[in-house]
């Protein structure tokens, strides 16, 4: 049992119950995490925020727009006055811009860059720079893609934005490893979250195409990523950094 007792952690983009950000959440708050949560949807993560507390768990949370630089030293205040230091942060908010290059708009471009990788600066730059001050080390978890590792035709925006994370994910974190803050990447493969539910609802036929290319024949569920992340936020994986972890059932090892 990974023990993350006495540990603080910020997740971004925990709004939708069914959702990575909160799958990860949910896993390090019964592992001993406080957690704090954001997102763009400030109902729907208090709401959250509000289910771990009921399970007897220490959390809270705020909209956030992880865009926004001013608003990301709001947040590190705001956790500050809740639980008084940052020991981990999941950079998991994101969106998908699914268009071929001659469909794509530059706002769109623009969008996807900025939602999926200017975030990942902006919460690596506030979050390595609080973990320094406190001088205790920490670990930075990036969320990426399998779309940031080979090509895939309707996905230059997204992939363009996943891959910059990884490559960005092994830049830093050589930046900070004799200080003991540690920045990994994972990259999910088709998971079963609340978006792709009804995403197939809609078209059972796309669904058994994407299982039948799947390895292991399923689409993952969101705790496999949720399982990660508390790994990769725990002392277990004190001696990996820079590194990134596919969980995608087989897909990139074909």
């Amino acid at each position: 049992m990974i023990d993350l007792s006495g540990k603080v952690a910020l997740v971004t983009g925990a709004a939708s119950a069914g959702g990575l950000g909160f799958a990860g959440a949910s896993i390090m708050a019964a592992q001993g995490a406080s957690l704090f949560l954001t997102d763009l949807d400030g109902a729907a993560v208090e709401a959250r925020a509000a289910e771990l507390r009921a399970a007897g768990h220490k959390a809270a949370a705020m909209t956030q727009d992880v865009t926004d630089e001013a608003q990301w030293d709001s947040v590190r205040d705001a956790v500050l006055a809740e639980f008084g230091k940052i020991d981990i942060l999941v950079n998991n908010a994101g969106i998908a811009v699914l268009r071929h290059m001659n469909e794509i708009t530059a706002a769109e471009w623009h969008r996807q860059i900025s939602v999926n990788l200017d975030s990942v600066f902006l919460g690596t730059r506030m979050a390595m720079a609080q973990m320094r001050a406190q001088g205790q080390g920490g670990s930075i978890i990036n969320l990426s893609s399998v779309a940031g590792l080979f090509g895939l035709p309707g996905c230059g925006a997204y992939g363009a934005s996943k891959g910059g994370v990884r490559l960005f994910t092994k830049s830093v974190a050589l930046e900070v490893a004799a200080e003991n803050i540690r920045i990994n990447s994972i990259h999910p493969g088709m998971i079963w979250t609340d978006m792709q539910k009804v995403a197939i609802a809609d078209n059972k036929d796309v669904y058994d195409q994407l299982v039948a290319a799947i390895p292991m024949r399923k689409l993952g569920e969101p705790k496999d990523i949720g399982n990660m992340v508390a790994f990769l936020a725990s002392d277990e994986a004190a001696y990996i950094t820079g590194a990134e972890f596919v969980v995608d059932g087989g897909m990139v090892a074909q």
